[in-house]
């Protein structure tokens, strides 16, 4: 069935219109209003319609990627904001500085985002723009800082609360545009966000169609990052605006630059639906190729049989399955992440059930501050054990695939609770 409606958003204020909120337990309702006042939440109709599995709705993967459960918050930052939502004279002010309170213990800018990757330019920062690695740089378009659904263990949730201070968005002078043109190092731009393809066609050709401009030869791929293809993929067969977001995506293409369109999938039932799998077909028919990312979420697709499905699945409607990421230290990641010992248990039993083709993932991968640091393995030298890492994406470039070891930690969830072994330095501390 092809799913033909009015994109209709659930928030907080309006959750009880929700034909299926009555399902929710009081615990459940409450855990979403509690949660709900200090990390984002968002869900639309097609998510909760096409879906989320209703009547297995406690154990449904969609379902906690996108409702809020009270165990993402500590007992002690739960108690105190339910507390505040229920005291008689709690202002809305009272309630948004406890809030704030809580958000500043969830480290809501991890791996140096609102620092280390912002370039300078006449000796003032770039809005809206991380050069985060020597050939690439990201956008984040001011207009494409929203997202269809929220999902809840989102590192990027600081760009949803409403706080200025926490948001990262291009400025109306487009300062980026000037910033690409002098440095011809870069060779990759990602529009990223929130999710870009909130925008219409037009606003997203104002970020596009400078880069295929004369001048920015050397801006050979252009990549969007989007959840569109499972929490609204109707943005590319029948919206009233999908014929132009396609024939946008087909300039990019016959201009001479790749288009890589980095699609977050978390699980296979995204794909399941008629509209996905039609949006699939659109977006490559233009020549884009579709790329496929995820962090390893506890609770969402720990499971090594859900990855292998979902690669599987994912070749065969024609993506490339491309990162699997291990769960960034923000927001409630004590309840989403896992074991860097567990998160490669279940990427290396899920890579030896899938053909050549799938081999494409690289993982499972940190997106930490030095760049992106890919388990490989775990290994045994002379009696000690340790993890066998290498970057796959460095500031500075010379370390990109060099191997190096931690000491083994079978309780280390991120790099910053590693330790190197063999008396050696981690290669980006020197």
């Amino acid at each position: 069935m092809t799913f033909d409606q009015k994109l209709k958003l659930y928030t907080l204020g309006n959750i009880e219109k929700l034909p299926q909120y009555n399902i929710l337990t009081d615990e459940m309702k409450e855990g979403l209003r509690v949660v709900g006042n200090i990390l984002p939440f968002r869900v639309n109709n097609y998510v909760t319609e096409e879906l989320i599995d209703w009547d297995n709705v406690e154990t449904d993967p969609i379902f906690r990627l996108t409702f809020m459960d009270k165990l993402m918050l500590s007992s002690e930052q739960y108690n105190k904001m339910n507390a505040a939502l229920n005291h008689e004279h709690s202002s809305p002010a009272d309630i948004k500085t406890i809030a704030n309170e809580i958000r500043a213990e969830l480290n809501p800018h991890p791996a140096g985002q609102l620092s280390a990757n912002v370039p300078t330019m006449d000796n003032e920062p770039v809005p809206g723009l991380q050069h985060k690695y020597r050939e690439t740089a990201l956008i984040f378009p001011s207009q494409g800082q929203q997202c269809h659904s929220y999902c809840t263990f989102c590192f990027r949730w600081p760009q949803f609360i409403g706080d200025a201070t926490l948001k990262f968005a291009t400025d109306q002078a487009k300062t980026f545009v000037k910033y690409l043109r002098e440095h011809k190092e870069i060779t990759d731009v990602l529009i990223t966000g929130g999710d870009p393809m909130m925008m219409n066609s037009r606003t997203l050709g104002l970020y596009i169609e400078p880069l295929l401009a004369e001048g920015m030869e050397h801006i050979q791929n252009i990549r969007i990052g989007s959840k569109s293809l499972s929490y609204w993929p109707s943005k590319f067969v029948n919206d009233a605006d999908a014929e132009n977001i396609l024939a946008l995506f087909k300039k990019v293409v016959d201009s001479g630059k790749h288009l890589a369109f980095m699609a977050h999938l978390n699980h296979w039932k995204e794909i399941t639906t008629d509209t996905a799998h039609q949006a699939i077909a659109n977006i490559r028919s233009t020549g884009a190729v579709i790329r496929t990312q995820s962090p390893i979420i506890k609770h969402i697709n720990d499971d090594a049989e859900v990855w292998s499905k979902m690669w599987k699945e994912q070749v065969r409607l024609g993506m490339i399955p491309y990162y699997m990421f291990v769960e960034r230290d923000t927001g409630p990641s004590h309840y989403f992440g896992l074991s860097l010992e567990r998160a490669l248990d279940i990427y290396q039993t899920a890579i030896r059930n899938v053909s050549g083709l799938a081999r494409t993932v690289r993982g499972p991968s940190m997106s930490a501050h030095p760049g992106k640091v890919c388990i490989e393995g775990i290994c045994e030298i002379n009696g000690e054990k340790a993890f066998i890492l290498n970057m796959l994406q460095s500031r500075d470039p010379e370390l990109v695939k060099a191997p190096f070891f931690a000491k083994f930690d079978d309780k280390a969830e991120w790099l910053g609770d590693l330790e190197p072994a063999f008396n050696t330095k981690f290669p980006f501390e020197s």
